[in-house]
């Protein structure tokens, strides 16, 4: 984090390399290797985000994140708290990617708060090694890492490349994570997974009831009410569903937008129709929680739909996701969603 915020806040207009957004000056995307565990992401020179590995965490996880405009996008906690923002659910971390049921084992839910004698029951996404890492108007980074038991035994290998790039007042980041089993492994039907997302307090939606959410081992999480007139979050879907309804839906994309700072955020999430369970279930909470879920269906469907996901010893399946920030006077439009979404069915 300190790393990270050596380089400022402020950024300046840049480029995109794609046709919907077009005739603008491209921003460079320089990538730093820090010494404490973390790659740091620069356009043109300014914070984009970092990846972050460091053996204190259950999973690698981008964090924080940057609208073009220098906002925060991402929760503060638990790394870095922040003034008034909630503490629930202390693995939600930037943005991330694992699942609540693998073999058993609860990848989504472990965190630091999981007490010792329960650890056992979780697992953990922990880095081999650093891959292709490249500069330039689309800015590369690969990583490589095991989905291990307590006792290290591997479940899956995991490939990841995330592709960065920015201009004017958007930054995309694509993200192709390949998973190989190194033993039969079953993904059953289970709420929290799978792509998430934990945005910062500005953007969650405004609700005046504290709510209580159990994971699979019976563990209550609470969260308090954000009737805070800073909050002004809402979501909308490529289907159309809006606000807290457009959790349990199915969606191509979702955005989730509101106003902080000076300017609006937006931030969709798209689905890639090569995907699993395309497309995607959005378990798109009101309290800041932006995930989407192509794995878990039973639960969003009452029953209609059940996926249980497997791969066998050795077998792969590929995700890939897009994940737009937009800072503006307004909000990304739908039809700009929908032509980023086009282009990157193309890929």
């Amino acid at each position: 984090m300190k790393n990270l915020l050596r380089y400022g806040i402020g950024l300046v207009p840049g480029l995109f390399l794609f046709s919907v957004i077009s005739a603008q000056k491209v921003q460079m995307i320089k990538l730093v290797k820090e010494s404490n565990n973390q790659v740091t992401v620069l356009a043109d020179g300014k914070p984009f985000t970092s990846l972050l590995y460091p053996d204190t965490l259950e999973k690698p996880v981008l964090y924080p994140l940057y609208a073009a405009d220098g906002e925060l996008i991402t929760r503060g906690y638990p790394i870095a708290p922040r003034p008034h923002e909630p503490v629930d659910h202390p693995h939600h971390i930037g943005l991330w990617m694992n699942y609540e049921n693998v073999n058993g084992l609860d990848f989504w839910n472990n965190s630091s708060a999981i007490a010792a004698e329960k650890k056992a029951q979780y697992g953990w996404i922990k880095m081999t090694r650093l891959g292709e890492m490249k500069d330039g108007p689309t800015g590369t980074l690969t990583y490589f890492a095991n989905w291990q038991d307590i006792h290290k035994n591997i479940l899956l290998e995991e490939k990841t490349t995330f592709h960065f790039s920015a201009k004017n007042n958007i930054r995309i980041i694509d993200r192709i994570t390949t998973l190989t089993a190194k033993t039969d492994v079953k993904m059953p039907d289970v709420k929290d997974g799978f792509l998430g997302l934990r945005v910062t307090h500005e953007l969650e939606l405004p609700s005046k009831e504290e709510r209580e959410f159990t994971d699979d081992k019976g563990n209550i999480t609470k969260v308090k009410p954000s009737d805070d007139p800073l909050v002004s979050g809402n979501y909308i879907t490529s289907e159309g569903a809006t606000g807290d309804a457009a959790w349990s839906t199915r969606g191509k994309w979702c955005m989730l937008y509101g106003k902080k700072g000076n300017d609006t955020i937006s931030i969709a999430i798209i689905d890639h129709p090569k995907n699993v369970g395309y497309p995607t279930y959005w378990h798109a909470r009101g309290y800041g929680l932006f995930a989407a879920n192509p794995l878990g269906q039973k639960i969003f469907s009452n029953g209609k739909q059940v996926l249980n996901y497997a791969l066998k010893n050795g077998e792969s399946v590929t995700f890939r996701f897009r994940i737009v920030i937009n800072s503006d006077k307004k909000r990304l439009s739908n039809n700009t969603v929908e032509k980023l979404s086009k282009e990157f069915e193309k890929q």
